[in-house]
C-alpha cells in the first residue's frame, strides 16, 4: 500500500467559529445571507450527491465528459507529477485525472472535512500503490500552505466551485493560487458556462425538490450547531438568474412574518413575509472574461476545453 498521510492546518475548533461569524454577519445584514458552504454537512453532502444525478443538473456529467475525453492532453500538457485538488470532497471525478496522469506521484487533496479526506484518501492509496496521497485538512481560501511535493504540481479546482465567490473574492483567490505556484505549475480550473435561463434555472430548482431540500438544510445545520429554532418548512426555496451579473442566486423566502431565535449567539432575527436569505451565488462565465480574470492574477490561459454541448469548460492556465 502506498503512504498515506493527513495534515491538520484548520485548527479543530475553526469551523465552529466559522460559522458563528457567518450566521451573526449574515443574519444581522439587509439583505440577509448565510454563505452555502454550510449546506455540506453529512445529510447535505448526500443531498449534494442526489442532486449531481438529477436530470437537469449537467454540471457533474459534462465535466467527466471533459475529463475522460481531455485527460490525456492534460497530462501531455502538464506532465504533472503532483496533483492538487482544492475542495475534494470525495475525490471521485479525481480519479479520472489520476488515471490520466501517468507520471503522477502525489496526489495532494485539500477539504476542510478530515472525514471525507480520511476515507477518500484512504481508498486511494490502497487502490495505486505507487501514488503517495498527502491530504491537508485546510480552507483553502484562507492562506494555504502545500507540503513540499515533487514538481511540476497541477493545481484542479474543479465543478465551478469558483462560481461561489463574489467578482472580488475570484480576484483574491485566483491571486493566492497564483503565489503558491512556481514556474511549469498549471491550474486546472472548472468554470460553468453561459447559456439560456431554460437550462440553468432547473439545474438550481428540479422538479424532484433535491435542490430545494439541499438549500433549506443550512436553517439544519444552524439549528444543531448554534440552537437556532429555524422551521425550514417555513421558507420556499427560490432559484433566479441574475441577467446582468450572469449568476444564479439561491435564495430561502420566508413564507410568512416570524421571530427567529439563535441562542448560541444570544440572537433575535425577524423576517418579514416575503423576506429573503441569500444562500448562494453561482456566477456563469465565458472564456474572454476567464482569460481576463486569470491573467490578472499572472495566470496565461492556455487551453480551453468544454463538452461537446459547450455547456462547461475546463480551462488550463500557467505561471506567467
Amino acid at each position: 500500500m502506498s503512504e498515506f498521510l493527513l495534515t491538520r492546518t484548520l485548527p479543530e475548533d475553526a469551523t465552529g467559529a466559522a460559522l458563528r461569524a457567518d450566521v451573526l454577519t449574515g443574519l444581522t445584514r439587509t439583505p440577509k445571507t448565510l454563505p452555502p458552504k454550510w449546506f455540506y454537512d453529512a445529510h447535505g453532502s448526500e443531498l449534494f450527491e442526489r442532486i449531481t444525478e438529477l436530470p437537469e443538473y449537467y454540471p457533474t456529467r459534462a465535466e467527466r465528459e471533459i475529463l475522460l475525453a481531455r485527460g490525456p492532453d492534460i497530462a501531455a500538457a502538464t506532465g504533472a507529477r503532483t496533483l492538487v485538488e482544492l475542495g475534494s470532497g470525495s475525490s471521485d471525478k479525481t480519479r479520472h485525472l489520476l488515471d490520466a496522469l501517468t507520471g503522477l506521484r502525489t496526489y495532494v487533496p485539500v477539504d476542510v472535512s478530515g472525514s471525507a479526506l480520511e476515507r477518500a484518501g484512504r481508498a486511494l492509496a490502497a487502490e495505486r500503490p505507487a501514488l503517495s496521497v498527502h491530504a491537508l485538512v485546510a480552507d483553502f481560501t484562507d492562506g494555504l500552505a502545500l507540503p513540499g511535493t515533487p514538481g511540476p504540481r497541477l493545481v484542479a479546482f474543479l465543478g465551478g466551485t469558483i462560481g461561489n465567490l463574489l467578482p472580488a473574492e475570484r480576484a483574491a483567490f485566483l491571486a493566492s493560487l497564483r503565489a503558491l505556484m512556481s514556474p511549469g505549475d498549471a491550474l486546472l480550473l472548472g468554470t460553468d458556462l453561459v447559456k439560456d435561463p431554460s437550462v440553468l434555472v432547473p439545474a438550481y430548482d428540479d422538479a424532484a425538490g433535491v435542490t430545494a431540500a439541499f438549500n433549506r438544510n443550512v436553517l439544519n445545520v444552524v439549528n444543531r450547531e448554534l440552537g437556532a429554532d429555524f422551521d425550514p418548512g417555513a421558507f420556499r426555496h427560490v432559484a433566479l438568474w441574475d441577467a446582468e451579473r450572469e449568476w444564479i442566486e439561491m435564495r430561502l423566502r420566508a413564507r410568512t412574518a416570524m421571530t427567529v431565535k439563535v441562542r448560541a449567539l444570544d440572537l433575535t432575527v425577524e423576517f418579514a413575509a416575503g423576506e429573503e436569505v441569500r444562500t448562494e451565488v453561482s456566477a456563469k462565465f465565458r472564456e474572454e472574461g476567464v482569460r481576463g480574470e486569470l491573467a490578472a492574477a499572472g495566470l496565461d490561459l492556455v487551453h480551453w476545453w468544454t463538452d461537446r454541448e459547450e455547456r462547461f469548460a475546463l480551462s488550463l492556465s500557467t505561471v506567467r
